[in-house]
């Protein structure tokens, strides 16, 4: 066995060799430290043996099992003893082990967790430490997100939400059986809690979006702990506030105002664009509900013959649409559109730009999962001024908060 030499080391890094990666100098002293100690074990495991009275005295050394490691510092070939009576079960390097440390695991998961293809990844693993990891490790690496993903999908989760928003976002994914790409609805449920902190509390995947799934989300949020919600902020999606009573019904729905001016739109003719939103937004805009109520008369009369069917969609959907005009500024920004989960949605985006498809439901939500939860990390504040905001919802919510608002 080499013995790694301190100042031939020394005058190595100061000719300019690097220290680690590819033909690292460190590379020869991590290969002498880990035999020497993995020899240790041995040694320690023969003793053991040798004083136990019900193991046989006659084992002893036989050798050494090559193997190649991959190791932050580059790759070595590592000798690891072996026993005769191959009792010897090494914990420093395992039998099948061939990465050293989790570094490089830790490396991969960073680099997925912000979208980077697998090429991407393998090609900067192999610039910082010259070592080369297939597509397929890669997948198994990363696959190790998906148990922590299944255990934070079902933990339990807090009685009350202030605020909660529900969207979805739409993806292609494999379908196993046929190996045919479709649309899957990924539904993301998005909540402040009662410190103000926003937190991600689900992340579920259907073949579409639709209220009836939309109500087993629900359900599983109830089963999972959560007992009340005060204001839900949705889209336009019809059957959302039905299917939000049937599990919560004391929530109060809020229809995002910008999903309904988008689908508004879509029926306005492109030459009166322009001219439509402004005299919609006085509705919205207003700063009572008799206010907004008095400019939806008033665009009726101009737009009513024109466009009958987006005015009777704002006709209809006007009490949940004009839900928020009851508080405050601090409130009425939080809630009137769906933004906040947008942001998510956002965030979800760019993790997945690069990819046209997904080749199964665990690669999309595992990429997902480990995208948000970095995201997440960062939200370390509540949201502006929530303590103004809960003292406002514990008023207009009496009694529901009871024991939040103690001092």
């Amino acid at each position: 066995m080499a013995t790694f030499n301190f100042d031939d080391a020394l005058k190595q890094l100061q000719s300019g060799k690097p220290l680690t990666g590819l033909d690292g100098i460190l590379t020869p002293l991590i290969k002498q430290l880990t035999e020497a100690a993995l020899q240790a074990e041995l040694d320690q495991h023969l003793a053991q043996q040798r004083q136990s009275d019900e193991s046989s005295t006659t084992n002893r050394k036989n050798g050494y099992t090559r193997k190649t490691i991959k190791a932050p510092s580059g790759n070595f070939e590592l000798d690891t003893p072996r026993d005769r009576e191959g009792s010897f079960e090494p914990q420093l390097v395992k039998k099948h082990q061939t990465r050293l440390t989790d570094e490089i695991d830790r490396k991969i998961l960073g680099l997925f967790a912000i979208g980077m293809s697998y090429q991407d990844i393998s090609q900067h693993i192999h610039e910082m430490y010259g070592i080369d990891v297939s597509n397929a490790t890669i997948s198994g690496i990363t696959d190790k997100v998906i148990p922590e993903l299944r255990q934070w999908q079902s933990r339990p989760l807090d009685a009350i939400y202030p605020i909660v928003w529900l969207d979805a976002i739409h993806y292609k994914v494999r379908n196993k059986d046929t190996g045919l790409y479709r649309n899957q609805a990924v539904y993301t449920i998005l909540a402040v809690n009662t410190e103000g902190h926003k937190e991600l509390i689900g992340l579920y995947l259907s073949e579409s979006e639709g209220a009836a799934y939309w109500l087993n989300v629900l359900t599983d949020l109830n089963n999972r702990g959560v007992q009340d919600i005060l204001i839900a902020c949705v889209d336009g999606l019809k059957g959302f506030p039905e299917a939000i009573a049937a599990v919560f019904p004391d929530t109060e729905v809020q229809h995002c105002v910008i999903h309904q001016i988008r689908n508004s739109l879509r029926y306005v003719g492109s030459k009166h664009h322009k001219a439509f939103m402004a005299d919609l937004k006085p509705v919205y805009r207003a700063a009572t509900l008799a206010l907004a109520e008095a400019a939806l008369d008033e665009l009726e009369v101009k737009w009513g013959d024109q466009y009958p069917l987006v005015i009777k969609s704002w006709r209809n959907n006007w009490p949940t649409l004009s839900a928020y005009f009851k508080y405050p500024a601090d409130i009425r920004k939080a809630i009137y559109t769906t933004n906040a989960v947008e942001a998510v949605h956002r965030q979800f985006r760019k993790l997945t730009k690069t990819k046209g498809g997904f080749s199964s439901e665990n690669a999309l939500l595992k990429l997902l999962y480990a995208g948000i939860m970095q995201a997440s990390s960062r939200w370390t504040m509540p949201i502006a001024n929530w303590g103004k905001t809960i003292s406002q919802l514990s008023i207009h919510f009496e009694g529901r908060l009871d024991g939040i608002m103690e001092i």
